[in-house]
């Protein structure tokens, strides 16, 4: 049935439910390790393809240095930026996978981008991932 159910979200699309979130410590520290990447500044994809807790492609999680960013508010929006552009545009990747992937999306900017800034950059390094993964 829980399989059933993904299958019309995955119809309707735009949406990131929280099985798609990337939350395990070990699987974060494990793509850090071993993880490929992808980039385009300001933005960098690091990915591994693994074996999911749940039945989906991809889980995603976003990250942006308090080194960069001393103020919470200002790291909290870019992280609201970043999940948000995934969340648009994660059907560039998502239906055109095979396996399984942990994703995180790390800002590397020293400056306060805008949306739009965000949302192009997304675009670009999942174009970027999807060619890697074809080639390979």
């Amino acid at each position: 049935m829980a399989a059933a159910g993904y299958a019309e979200e995955l119809k309707m699309g735009q949406s990131f439910p929280k099985r798609e979130k990337l939350k395990s410590k070990k699987l974060i520290t494990q793509l850090f390790e071993e993880g490929k990447s992808v980039s385009s500044y300001p933005i960098k994809l690091i990915y591994l393809e693994t074996k999911l807790q749940f039945e989906v492609p991809i889980q995603a999680g976003v990250t942006v240095p308090k080194k960069n960013f001393k103020s919470a508010v200002k790291r909290n929006q870019i992280k609201r930026f970043l999940r948000e552009s995934y969340r648009l545009n994660k059907a560039l990747v998502f239906n055109n996978s095979t396996g399984s992937f942990a994703f995180l999306f790390l800002y590397l900017g020293k400056e306060m981008p805008t949306f739009k800034i965000i949302d192009e950059q997304i675009k670009v390094v999942l174009h970027k991932f999807k060619k890697k993964i074809d080639d390979d």
